[in-house]
C-alpha cells in the first residue's frame, strides 16, 4: 500500500474544526444577496446530486437523501434545474444555496444543453424548470426571468466529475464543460471543481479515505482533469459523497468540508468584488 501514497499530502489539510465554524457562521456580506448560489454541472453519473445530499449528511450531523439520485447511470436522472436549501435550525437556513443541473451527454440532443446552463448562471432560469434536450430554453416560454436580480444569478460553478471516468468521458462533453466554464470567465463567476467517488476509482483510498490527498494516482487525475478542462489543479477538490454508509464519517466529512469552505468563500471574494 505504501507505494501508492506519498509520504506527505499534495496539498495541506485545513483545520476542520475553524473551517466549520466559518461554514455554520457565515452570511454574505453584500446586502443585496439572501443565499450565495452555487452552480453544480458535470457529466451523467457524475455525482452531483450526491454531492448536494452529502453536504446537507456533514451540517446537519446524519445521512440524508433529500436529492434524488440513481445507481444507473446511462442517464441523467435530474431533469429539472431545482434549488435545494439545507435548514440549519427550526427558523432559519443556510445562506448558501446548491443548484443542481441535468447532466451533460456525448450527443447534441441528449443531456442539458449548454446554453441552458449559461442561462441558469445568468439568473434567467427558473427553480423546477425542466430541461428539454432536444430543445432549449427560450425568453418566451413560461418563467423565463427577463431581468433577474444579484440573488438569482449564480456566484459560483462547480465542475463535478467521477475520478474513474476522467480518462473515459468523451471529447464532446469535455467541449460542453469548456464551453460553460468560458462563458462563466466572461461573468466573472469564480469555478472550482470536484472530483467524487475517489473511492470506487481506486481501492487502496476506501479503507484510508483520510490519505486521498496523500495517492499518486489522484494526484494524477488531477493533473489530467486540470488539462482537459482547464482549471487549475488548486480549484480542484477530492470528495467521497455519502452512498452506502448510514452514518457521518470525520474523513469524509473532511474532504466535504474542504471543498464546501472553499466554495463559500470564492463566492463570498465574487459578491465583494462585484
Amino acid at each position: 500500500m505504501g507505494r501508492a501514497f506519498f509520504s506527505k499530502p499534495w496539498r495541506d489539510t485545513e483545520n476542520y474544526q475553524k473551517d466549520f465554524d466559518f461554514v455554520k457562521s457565515y452570511k454574505p456580506r453584500n446586502q443585496d444577496v439572501k443565499h450565495l448560489r452555487i452552480l453544480l454541472h458535470g457529466p451523467v453519473g457524475a455525482g452531483k446530486s450526491s454531492f448536494y445530499n452529502s453536504v446537507e449528511s456533514l451540517l446537519k450531523g446524519r445521512v440524508v437523501g433529500r436529492a434524488p439520485t440513481n445507481t444507473n447511470t446511462g442517464k441523467s436522472f435530474t431533469l429539472k434545474y431545482k434549488a435545494y436549501t439545507i435548514q440549519k435550525d427550526p427558523d432559519s437556513f443556510y445562506p448558501f444555496i446548491f443548484n443542481d443541473t441535468m447532466g451533460f451527454e456525448e450527443k447534441t440532443n441528449n443531456g442539458v444543453h449548454v446554453e441552458d446552463v449559461k442561462l441558469a448562471m445568468r439568473g434567467h432560469v427558473p427553480d423546477g424548470y425542466k430541461f428539454n434536450p432536444e430543445v432549449q430554453f427560450q425568453e418566451t416560454d413560461p418563467g423565463y426571468k427577463e431581468h433577474p436580480t444579484l440573488d438569482d444569478r449564480v456566484h459560483v460553478l462547480v465542475c463535478v466529475m467521477a475520478a474513474g471516468l476522467v480518462s473515459l468521458t468523451s471529447d464532446d462533453v469535455w467541449k460542453k464543460m469548456r464551453e460553460v466554464r468560458l462563458a462563466a470567465s466572461e461573468m466573472g463567476i469564480p469555478q472550482l471543481a470536484i472530483l467524487t467517488k475517489v473511492d470506487e476509482a481506486f481501492p487502496e483510498v476506501k479503507t484510508n479515505i483520510d490519505k486521498g490527498y496523500k495517492h499518486k494516482c489522484l494526484k494524477q487525475k488531477v493533473d489530467e482533469f486540470s488539462m482537459s478542462l482547464g482549471i487549475q489543479p488548486n480549484c480542484i477538490f477530492l470528495v467521497k459523497n455519502y452512498q452506502s454508509e448510514t452514518n457521518v464519517n470525520a474523513d469524509i466529512n473532511a474532504l466535504i468540508l474542504s471543498a464546501l469552505k472553499w466554495m463559500v468563500t470564492s463566492g463570498e471574494d465574487y459578491l465583494n468584488n462585484l
